[in-house]
């Protein structure tokens, strides 16, 4: 039997002086799916941390003021909207006023509802997109669109095609980390790699005192490093006899790279030596393991350490954003996540990380700007019109892109689709939407799918 090409670079890898990148460099020739890989065109972000506030956050009450529909709340209007039709609660439908007030802030004077004062006072950095819409106004396909470009089937994650097409800059993380108190809607499609190579799903981290269980090595270092030596050897013959096998390669690779986090996990949550200032602006107490506030400053901290993709998913105690009984509850959930977005904003300017790191806030969906009494307390599920957010690398600071109609119904100036979103987020890290492809059951696959999508131009710098 014949040792596999791999099998001699991964032994001479162990001894040799060879720079790293030159080694990465001959493995990716080999089929190594973690290996750097060269960008479309030069990037203008490093690394991405995406806020998803899961629930659907109502734009008409957050980030997209209307006046008018202050004006008409408790008008009637027709019931052959497209969120209400076949369903027999919206027989008749009335408009809703926003129930916190707008002001404008920042030098730029964009205007944010009082839900968001820490972010209200960082929007002289933002890139607001007030004309957002969607495919899907449920839960489950909303967030499953949001997250792969997929509405009805399962499709890779956002978080794995961009680490598919760039690779990792730390072998001992992975590439793409999710950091969740709980699943969202969708559970672990939101970050699975499907039918991409196995290394790029997403790692799940959960809060707490132990976030990546199993990781602590119940063996000396030394003694384990000869145990993991004596394995690899043994599982390189094996895929030597089994050469193309992509899933017993990503079972493999992912051996290597829990080697790595043993010592590199614990390193990036652990706090200590973070400053008592950079603690009280994020809003952590001490010894604190739990909130989103922990999420934003350990997001930070991966993406400092080469991480490419940080997710922060809201699903603490204060339940999501599905405000269908009393907008109020929107009240906690902007209070928990507000101060340490902000927080997050200045931390990274302060490092000089800004402007290498983009920043993504969004949500599956908004909210009607109605319900189907004029005294309801909340608010339906909304597709055609929501708003989201991008900072950082890249991105134009202080503005805002496209809008709804004058009660928040429609997008109807420069609308976003999903698609033309990921298409943007793709295109700041150097990678072109419809050249990132991968061959899946005959069929050449990408993120932003077979239908039009653009890059939003208008919000690049």
């Amino acid at each position: 039997m014949t040792p596999s090409r791999r099998y001699f670079l991964r032994s001479a890898a162990a001894s040799s002086l060879l720079l790293p990148g030159i080694i990465n460099q001959l493995l990716a020739d080999d089929g190594d799916p973690l290996a750097i890989r060269e960008p479309h065109f030069p990037p203008k972000a490093k690394n991405v941390i995406f806020l998803f506030m899961t629930g659907g956050v109502s734009h008409v009450d957050t980030f997209d003021p209307k006046p008018e529909l202050t004006k008409q709340h408790g008008k009637e209007i027709p019931s052959d909207h497209p969120t209400a039709k076949g369903r027999d609660d919206y027989k008749r439908i009335y408009l809703k006023r926003p129930q916190w007030e707008f002001k404008p802030h920042g030098e730029c004077g964009t205007e944010v509802s009082a839900l968001f004062p820490h972010i209200g006072q960082q929007v002289d950095d933002i890139a607001l997109i007030r004309s957002m819409y969607t495919s899907h106004v449920d839960h489950y396909f909303a967030t499953l669109g949001m997250h792969t470009g997929s509405f009805t089937v399962a499709r890779p994650s956002i978080g794995s095609w961009v680490t598919y097409g760039l690779g990792s800059m730390n072998r001992n993380l992975p590439g793409f980390v999710v950091i969740a108190p709980q699943q969202t809607y969708a559970g672990t499609q939101v970050y699975s790699s499907d039918f991409l190579p196995g290394a790029h799903q997403g790692t799940l981290v959960v809060p707490g005192s132990e976030p990546v269980v199993n990781v602590k090595p119940r063996v000396p270092t030394d003694r384990q490093a000869l145990e993991l030596e004596v394995l690899r050897e043994m599982n390189q013959e094996h895929l030597a006899q089994r050469v193309g096998d992509p899933l017993l390669t990503a079972r493999l690779q992912t051996f290597e790279t829990a080697f790595g986090m043993q010592m590199a996990v614990p390193d990036a949550f652990n706090f200590a030596d973070e400053s008592q200032e950079t603690l009280d602006s994020y809003g952590l107490k001490p010894d604190q393991k739990t909130g989103f506030s922990w999420q934003c400053l350990a997001a930070r901290r991966l993406v400092e350490r080469g991480v490419r993709f940080v997710e922060l998913i809201d699903t603490g105690s204060s339940g999501n954003w599905d405000a269908h009984g009393d907008m109020m509850t929107h009240e906690p959930l902007a209070k928990n996540v507000d101060q340490p977005i902000a927080a997050l904003i200045r931390d990274l300017k302060q490092r000089g990380m800004f402007d290498e790191t983009l920043i993504v806030w969004t949500t599956e969906f908004g909210r009607t700007p109605y319900n189907n009494s004029a005294d309801h307390k909340g608010r339906e599920h909304h597709s055609t019109g929501f708003s989201s957010w991008l900072a950082g690398a890249g991105v134009k600071r202080g503005i805002v892109h496209g809008a709804t109609d004058e009660i928040g119904m429609y997008a109807v100036d420069k609308p976003v689709h999903v698609r033309d979103f990921h298409a943007t987020i793709l295109h700041l890290m150097g990678l072109d939407h419809e050249k990132l492809t991968y061959r899946h059951a005959g069929l050449d696959f990408r993120l932003t799918g077979v239908e039009h999508a653009h890059v939003v131009k208008e919000i690049l710098s």
